[in-house]
């Protein structure tokens, strides 16, 4: 194996060094190679360029070229490794589906397609350069939806405990705003990288303490998942973030830097940027019910959207029943057999595509047929109704809060896995060469 990608690089140096000869002008180099991908230099230098604009927007600091580098080739890599995996298993974003995501994104946004289009390409994209970037982005959140969901059981018992401990102790009415920095350890490591870590992590420390910046030290150093956006994770609520931050944060103050943690991982240092109360203590439930349609090598896309599209005129004129239609037709196991009932819920637990459409509709209405990562729906909003978080903590939101911090962890393990397993060789710049 190793020698088919030693003479893959040649094959490719060697057609390069080719067009060199033949051209005055310089081309493009192969970066990295991942088994048997390529990274190229101009990826590097676009993404280092953008996270530079970024940065110079928002007044934010960076570290240097060299570490910024780094940390932009690791990004590449993970997110090349996760494209190599959809393509093995035959996942594709097809034009119909990646059209009916920005008719979604524009309805999002109030403002049409043609709207979007102009104002993305007024800030120097081109609409196919984003059609192209938005298709990565679907790919790589399906792929790890797939991947990773097949990783997580969330126990009746799990669930219980959560509810049990919410009923006595009251939903904590905090969110919190996580710096993490993690400065990692092989699995297989000797006591000699086990202490040039710790004293690594304690060097991290000892800067953030003295007040250095705390983004710009997470770019550096950082091998976290959330190293480029400077180590910051979103807010959540302590029952859904990762088991090693909620046991720390719990009772820690905004500026509160905690750590070095030591873990199968390595050793992290944790900063509490930023606390708040819960945005909002009542939830907008929804029951609905929808027809699901997976297309398939049988079922294409088109055929699958011309179904939904006849099924919808038949039920506003009559002609069919709803639930008659998905008990026949719908390929969701779980609510087929129920005419297509959903039951209340959160919308905030289905994917994307789904909860905005709810959204969107009048109690009553029906979608038009829309496209998500299960498939082509059409959907109706039977009612709503809203509840009280705080006092009513019900077994879909408990799941739900599981869930969330299930994912991220093994998500991680999944990329961790994923990435050891690969055959990956990085080719230093011509400057950086002794």
């Amino acid at each position: 194996m190793k020698r088919c990608n030693q003479l893959i690089f040649a094959l490719l140096t060697l057609a390069m060094s080719q067009t060199i000869q033949a051209a005055p002008e310089p081309l493009d180099r192969v970066t990295v190679q991942i088994n048997e991908g390529i990274i190229l230099e101009s990826e590097v230098a676009g993404m280092v360029k953008t996270i530079k604009a970024n940065a110079a927007n928002a007044g934010q600091k960076l570290p240097s070229d060299t570490a910024l580098r780094t940390q932009v080739i690791e990004r590449l890599i993970l997110t090349r490794l996760q494209l190599q995996m959809a393509d093995r298993i035959g996942l594709h974003i097809g034009d119909l589906q990646l059209d009916q995501t920005i008719e979604n994104i524009a309805k999002e946004q109030k403002i049409t397609v043609a709207q979007m289009k102009a104002q993305i390409e007024s800030e120097g994209t081109t609409f196919a350069q984003y059609r192209e970037q938005l298709r990565e982005e679907i790919t790589l959140g399906e792929i790890q939806r797939i991947q990773v969901q097949r990783r997580i059981q969330v126990s009746p018992q799990e669930i219980n405990n959560l509810v049990k401990l919410i009923n006595e102790q009251g939903l904590k009415e905090v969110e919190f705003q996580i710096g993490h920095i993690l400065i990692d350890v092989p699995s297989d490591a000797n006591s000699q990288q086990l202490e040039a870590a710790s004293k690594r992590s304690a060097t991290v420390m000892k800067r953030l303490k003295d007040g250095d910046d705390f983004r710009s030290i997470a770019i550096a150093a950082s091998s976290g998942p959330k190293a480029l956006e400077g180590g910051i994770w979103d807010y959540m609520n302590i029952n859904e973030m990762p088991t090693l931050f909620a046991e720390v944060v719990g009772d820690a103050k905004t500026g509160d830097i905690i750590g070095p943690i030591k873990s199968a991982s390595g050793f992290h240092i944790i900063k509490v940027m930023d606390a708040r109360g819960l945005q909002t203590k009542e939830v907008q439930e929804v029951k609905s019910r929808h027809i699901l349609l997976k297309p398939s090598p049988i079922l294409s896309e088109e055929r699958a959207k011309s179904m939904m599209d006849r099924f919808l005129a038949q039920v506003k004129s009559g002609e069919a029943k709803f639930e008659d239609l998905a008990r026949q037709y719908s390929e969701d196991p779980g609510s087929a057999a129920k005419g297509g009932e959903l039951g209340w819920a959160d919308p905030n637990i289905y994917v994307p595509a789904f909860s905005q459409e709810l959204n969107s509709l009048e109690v009553g209405a029906y979608s038009e047929p829309f496209r998500s990562t299960h498939g082509w729906h059409i959907v109706q909003l039977e009612e709503k109704r809203t509840t009280d978080a705080t006092d009513k903590f019900n077994t879909n939101r408990a799941h739900q809060l599981i869930y969330r911090r299930k994912f991220n962890e093994e998500l991680q393990n999944w990329l961790d896995e994923m990435r050891a397993e690969a055959f990956i060789d990085i080719f230093e710049p011509e400057t950086n060469r002794g």
